[in-house]
């Protein structure tokens, strides 16, 4: 199975958008050898983990949401029972909130008060949702890529993030330059006149590529060696946000290796550009 990239925009405006158009110009795609990539698959482990993930942010959405609705209610609530919880965590007003005692509703304070204990009792419903899809995400991250979590700076979510971006069958890619593209974090040229520069690739998951920026910014806060390289770049008139770019290109060589590592043993990686 092959995967075919969006058409191009010129023949899109020249010939319209259609099924038939679209399908017709993947065949020819892949009939000229213009399109080559081999199509991610959905039936393995990093599958079950796209699912998790699809769950889990729902169910964080919606409990936003309650949350956000429990305090403008309990705000319009009565006196007496504001005030009696007043100065509370949030779990432990949520806590409170679900064990207000259910009576029968004969006011706009009675409302009040049934609305907050079934609002309550729903944040607590998501929040185990939550922990549960958290537990069930680790293991799986686990079961597919061992060493993963153990890298400075990732966790769950953003180990997540990557895998599913790689997919079930990471072989597809051929090496960490092609997983850096993938991410958005491949250095293009953008050079113009007698001015070289480079940028990175717009292109790419920008799941996984928010994935590498929250790991570079989780390593210049606590890892030393991120920082004594930010130190030594500003030195050299780098700004933050090129030194950034570098450090994200680093951290998704890092990632292959984890994630296809019969690739990497395969084909060693080669330096990577300066990216600024």
């Amino acid at each position: 199975m092959t995967e075919v990239n969006q058409p191009d925009k010129v023949a899109r405006r020249r010939h319209g958008k259609t099924d038939a158009i679209d399908a017709e110009a993947a065949a020819r795609a892949v009939l000229s050898g213009r399109a080559t990539a081999a199509a991610k698959t959905s039936d393995g482990p990093v599958e079950m983990l796209r699912l998790f993930k699809l769950a889990k942010g729902s169910a964080i959405k919606f409990r936003t949401q309650a949350i956000n609705q429990l305090k403008s209610v309990l705000v319009c609530a009565d006196a007496e029972l504001r005030e009696s919880l007043a100065g509370l965590s949030n779990p432990k007003l949520f806590q409170q909130c679900a064990l207000l005692t259910q009576s029968e509703v004969s006011g706009p304070a009675d409302a009040a008060r049934h609305t907050l204990r079934l609002l309550a009792r729903r944040i607590q419903h998501l929040t185990e949702e939550i922990n549960d899809l958290n537990k069930r995400i680790t293991e799986a991250i686990r079961a597919r890529t061992p060493g993963l979590l153990d890298v400075h700076g990732v966790g769950p979510d953003t180990a997540a993030a990557l895998l599913i971006s790689a997919g079930d069958n990471p072989e597809r890619l051929d090496s960490e330059a092609s997983f850096a593209a993938l991410c958005g974090t491949s250095p293009v040229e953008a050079s113009s006149g007698k001015t070289q520069r480079r940028r990175l690739n717009r292109g790419g998951d920008r799941q996984a590529n928010a994935a590498l920026y929250r790991i570079v910014l989780s390593r210049l806060r606590w890892a030393g060696p991120s920082q004594d390289y930010l130190r030594r770049r500003l030195a050299e008139g780098k700004t933050k946000r090129e030194i950034i770019c570098c450090l994200k290109r680093y951290v998704a060589r890092e990632i292959y290796r984890h994630i296809a590592p019969a690739n990497t043993a395969a084909h060693p990686t080669e330096p990577a550009r300066d990216t600024t």
